[in-house]
């Protein structure tokens, strides 16, 4: 079982490094090489990781297999605090299909459930075949949206929810 905490500020460089690592095959064959590259460098520069952390006060958790950094996750709160947004979860390819994953969003909603949130929402590719993982661990697509993140892409994505 791997250790899942609350990462800091320090491990924001290991989350980029694991990010770079993970998204290519998570990614490449839905968005192609140029949106790909583009999207690692708008959200997972360091400047954007610390801006996330710091000032959009997003919760980043890492999980470590000996002493080894395997995934990471991220979420916050709405104004409400009654709902809770899931901003990204990633697992290495060859830790995929070992429950880190499944581990990772217990821990957050372990956490989010003490704060007095009622659900958890999530973005995901409409292609993207996380979808069934999501849908096995209980979320349900509530719509669809497409978002321009500019540079001429988009994000063709499903926005699922679980009620807690």
């Amino acid at each position: 079982m791997s250790e899942i905490r609350n990462a800091e500020i320090d491990d924001l460089e290991t989350i980029r490094e694991l990010a770079y690592k993970i998204w290519p095959a998570a990614y490449q064959e839905i968005l192609g090489k140029a949106q790909l590259h583009y999207m690692l460098d708008k959200i997972y520069s360091l400047s954007s990781l610390q801006n996330q952390f710091a000032n959009l006060k997003h919760q980043f958790i890492m999980a470590v297999e000996d002493d080894t950094p395997i995934g990471f996750a991220s979420f916050s709160a709405h104004d409400d605090r009654k709902v809770f947004r899931l901003h990204k979860i990633y697992v290495l390819p060859a830790e995929q299909g070992k429950n880190v994953g499944k581990q990772i969003l217990d821990y957050i909603i372990s956490a989010i459930k003490t704060e007095g949130a009622t659900s958890l929402q999530l973005n995901v590719n409409r292609f993207n075949k996380a979808l069934h993982f999501y849908e096995k661990q209980g979320f349900k697509i509530i719509r669809e949206e497409d978002i321009d993140i500019g540079s001429g892409f988009f994000m063709n994505d499903y926005v699922m929810e679980k009620k807690i």
